[in-house]
């Protein structure tokens, strides 16, 4: 779903687990690392679409993790314009998502790449909370910023 402005709907997950650090996936075949992601369908709430894409992007289930908290709004980011397709209609200028954070309650062997046809992540590590932002590729930089930022009450040691 692509809305009047060009962001397409998207929900992203960061996934906690009990020692506080998050899971950081790296893109199949490249060195670009980021946290799991992806479109919301037309049917879908952000909770389904993020159901979904956990599903999908590392092989958890619902009963696998607890949602700990959900971003207050929108998070925007513009894509660089080597990246913009302006051959697609509408044409997607960026991202606007709705984020999660996660508690991992299942055993982390759970996680897993094989369960789609076109796996989007190669290798996943566990990383320290504010890690990402010396990692991620820089456009997505500010969002991973205010989702962290908006998050960290919900991370603080002892709490679960």
């Amino acid at each position: 779903m692509i809305d009047v402005n060009g962001y397409r709907a998207n929900v992203g997950i960061m996934l906690r687990n009990q020692s506080g650090k998050l899971l950081w996936a790296r893109r199949i075949g490249q060195d670009a690392w980021q946290f799991p992601q992806g479109g919301i369908a037309a049917n879908e709430t952000p909770e389904e679409a993020m159901f979904r894409e956990l599903r999908e992007e590392i092989g958890l289930a619902p009963t696998d993790v607890e949602i700990v908290a959900r971003t207050r709004d929108w998070l925007r980011y513009r894509l660089p314009r080597r990246l913009v397709r302006h051959h697609s209609k509408p044409v997607c200028i960026g991202q606007k998502q709705i984020w999660f954070m996660l508690n991992l309650t299942a055993d982390e062997s759970r996680v897993r790449f094989d369960l789609t046809e076109k796996p989007e992540f190669d290798f996943w590590r566990w990383i320290d909370y504010w890690s990402p932002l010396k990692e991620v590729v820089a456009f997505k930089r500010d969002v991973y910023k205010r989702a962290l930022k908006e998050f960290e009450p919900y991370c603080r040691p002892g709490r679960r």
